[in-house]
């Protein structure tokens, strides 16, 4: 199985370098657990000259295959299967309160929050100001649901998480976590 995911993983960034004209692998520095950054590892999908998505970004995006690199950040310790997805400075220095308690696990490649924003990037697409609803909309509602999963976390959920994720599955987060029957 790993044979398969490093071949799957190799494929996706020499056509990724071939894509975007550059070494096809992302390093970005992250926050993880208890506020300690590290780098992160995606299969690159912009082109470094005009900034825009490549047509095998876009595919990738969308298979979410530019994660599949994160299985080294789980290798190494900085992150697990599930979690929190890990911000950026100036996001995770927002955090205060209670709201600090996601930096308590590690941050994970997927995650409830990660389940209902699964189409973030289209929804932002279609939004006149998309960083504005970003930092007053998602960005505080992921903390609650990231929130809520720390408090709430076990390996069945874990599992249930993974499930839905791998298959996928689109569930209503917020039913979920309330624990009630939802229309769909």
């Amino acid at each position: 199985m790993l044979l398969l995911l490093g071949g799957i993983l190799l494929i996706c960034i020499l056509i990724a370098s071939i894509d975007t004209k550059s070494f096809g692998l992302f390093i970005q520095s992250r926050i993880g657990q208890h506020g300690i950054p590290f780098n992160i590892f995606k299969v690159k999908t912009l082109s470094d000259s005009s900034k825009v998505i490549t047509p095998f970004g876009r595919f990738l995006r969308s298979s979410k295959l530019d994660e599949l690199p994160q299985l080294l950040n789980v290798l190494v310790g900085t992150m697990s299967f599930v979690g929190p997805r890990p911000d950026i400075a100036g996001y995770a220095d927002k955090l205060v309160g209670d709201d600090k308690i996601v930096l308590l696990v590690k941050p994970g490649i997927t995650g409830l929050a990660s389940l209902k924003y699964r189409n973030e990037e289209e929804l932002l697409s279609r939004l006149p100001d998309p960083l504005l609803y970003n930092d007053t909309i998602i960005w505080p509602d992921k903390v609650r649901i990231n929130k809520w999963y720390v408090m709430n976390r076990n390996l069945l959920l874990d599992l249930k998480i993974l499930y839905c994720t791998l298959l996928p599955i689109k569930i209503d987060v917020d039913c979920f976590i309330k624990k009630r029957k939802c229309k769909s």
